[in-house]
Formats: structure tokens, C-alpha cells, sequence
């Protein structure tokens, strides 16, 4: 394999000419199912660097994201345990298969830094929601609609998280009722950056 890349880096370079190559004039280069990236290591302002470079290698599979809608009510009654997870119904994107659809729960598939949004909608009557993102168990933010004067409100909540390999995530509603019929609970969330 260290032959192939020496290769691959050789070849790159004496198509470059001039042995130096601006970062944005670098163009990946795929090799048994891996991109390689060769970048100048000393840019400068005017694209003439020195001739050293740096090489990243990126795995293929990753970019990880999901969105998952609910396209009915969410009533505590109707669902069979008393987990009080809210389950979806349809998943919008699931780049990497990490959302587990019938569970309603992301799999990091690797340790790195996550974006994760949620959005749900309370029914008609006067109640609050309390809505939870379940972190291995654990509730790590929350989002409220408690408004006795309005029939439907929104509650919303983002945060980015450092996961570890395998950690889970889901959202559990703490108290109320979900209004979903026109898919306005929405759970969505993405690899900004691996560690």
C-alpha cells in the first residue's frame, strides 16, 4: 500500500510541473476505495509554495447525516412501552445508515463532533411539552412549549456534541402530547468533524 501511495504521489508531482500546487487547485485522487489528498503544507498568498506537501488520507464512508420527519399524532397511550420515545415514520436523508428508523435512534458510527436539531409541535389542548435528546440515557438538552393561551407551539433545540464511537441518540417527550399530522416533528443531525 506505501508503495502505491509513493507511487501515486510521484505521478502527481510530475504532472504538476513546478512541484508546488496551490490548496485550491488540488484535486483528490481515489485509490482502492480511499481519496487521497495531496495539498501544499506551506501555502501562501500567492500559490507559490515551497515544495513540500502534506497527504490526508479520508476514508470514503465519512459523511454521516440523517432528518427523520413524524408524519402522525404522538399519543403516550397508543405506544406499546413506556419508553415514551418519539418514533418516526419517515426518513428524509440517512447518508451512512446511522438512524435506525424503526427504533428512532442515531448510531455514531465514529468519535467526532455532531450537529443535532429537533423541532415538534404540541396539539390542540392546553398542556405543556417537555421534549428531551436522550443521550446513552441521559437527557442533554431540552425544549419547551407551555403557552395555556395558544393552541399549537413550537419547541426547538440544537447543540453540537463530541461522541464517541457507538453512542446513541433519540428524543423522548417528558410530558404531552405531539401534533405530527402535516410531519412537523422533525429529528435531524450530521458529522461536522471526525476526532
Amino acid at each position: 500500500m506505501l508503495r502505491l501511495l509513493a507511487l501515486a504521489l510521484l505521478l502527481l508531482l510530475a504532472a504538476c510541473g513546478s512541484g508546488s500546487v496551490g490548496l485550491n487547485d488540488t484535486e483528490p485522487v481515489v485509490l482502492e476505495g480511499k481519496c487521497l489528498v495531496v495539498c501544499d503544507s506551506n501555502p501562501s498568498g500567492d500559490g507559490a509554495g515551497a515544495a513540500s506537501f502534506g497527504i490526508s488520507v479520508r476514508a470514503a464512508g465519512a459523511k454521516v447525516a440523517f432528518s427523520a420527519v413524524r408524519g402522525t399524532n404522538h399519543e403516550p397511550s397508543e405506544m406499546s412501552n413506556k419508553s415514551m420515545t418519539i418514533y418516526f415514520d419517515q426518513v428524509l436523508v440517512n447518508i451512512g445508515n446511522h438512524f435506525d428508523l424503526k427504533a428512532s435512534v442515531f448510531t455514531a458510527p465514529r468519535r467526532g463532533i455532531y450537529s443535532f436539531s429537533f423541532h415538534v409541535v404540541k396539539v390542540y389542548n392546553r398542556q405543556t411539552i417537555q421534549v428531551n435528546l436522550m443521550h446513552n440515557e441521559y437527557p442533554i438538552i431540552s425544549a419547551f412549549a407551555g403557552d395555556q393561551d395558544v393552541t399549537r407551539e413550537a419547541a426547538s433545540n440544537g447543540v453540537l456534541l463530541h461522541l464517541e464511537r457507538e453512542d446513541r441518540l433519540y428524543l423522548k417527550l417528558e410530558r404531552g402530547n405531539l401534533m405530527g399530522g402535516w410531519k412537523y416533528s422533525t429529528f435531524s443531525g450530521f458529522l461536522v468533524f471526525p476526532l
